[in-house]
């Protein structure tokens, strides 16, 4: 019970948003500044993220290797869908614009075939650790997982 209250108590804090005081005196940052910050925040929200999974699992040392590919094919996947998001951020406004329905679909299910093939990479390559793992640390993982992308779920 220690262990979920632990675990929804840190993603409880993550899924807050930063707060940072307001500067009296500093001018307004400028857009290019403005998607830095947001970008360095998001590797840090990330980061924190996935340091808490892996805590939450108290892997062995035998467990290691396969959290570490684990690990890189959820960051490649991850870094792969926040640039797709960027980009059809940009292409929906000019669907919008124009009223275009028929495209705006056609985007929305170019996206979700990318994230489907992304999410079969983490399966792939989640299934080595997963069946690795004693049943406590199944349970864990679907709970920390459910956590960090509850749209995995489903």
């Amino acid at each position: 019970m220690k262990k979920h209250l632990a675990a929804a108590a840190m993603a409880g804090l993550l899924a807050f948003p930063l707060v940072r005081p307001a500067e009296a005196e500093s001018p307004e940052p400028s857009a290019q500044e403005q998607a830095q910050q947001y970008e360095a925040d998001r590797a840090t929200i990330v980061d924190a993220r996935i340091a808490a999974i892996k805590a939450g699992l108290h892997l062995t040392a035998a467990q290691e290797k396969d959290w570490d590919n684990l690990e890189k094919v959820a960051r490649e996947v991850i870094a792969a869908r926040a640039a797709r998001q960027q980009e059809s951020m940009k292409e929906a406004a000019a669907f919008r614009d124009k009223d275009d329905v028929v495209s705006g679909m056609k985007l929305a299910a170019k996206d979700l075939i990318a994230r489907g093939e992304e999410l079969q990479r983490v399966a792939d390559a989640a299934a080595p650790l997963f069946a690795g793992m004693d049943p406590a640390q199944r349970h864990s993982f679907a709970v920390l997982l459910h956590s960090f992308a509850p749209s995995a779920q489903r």
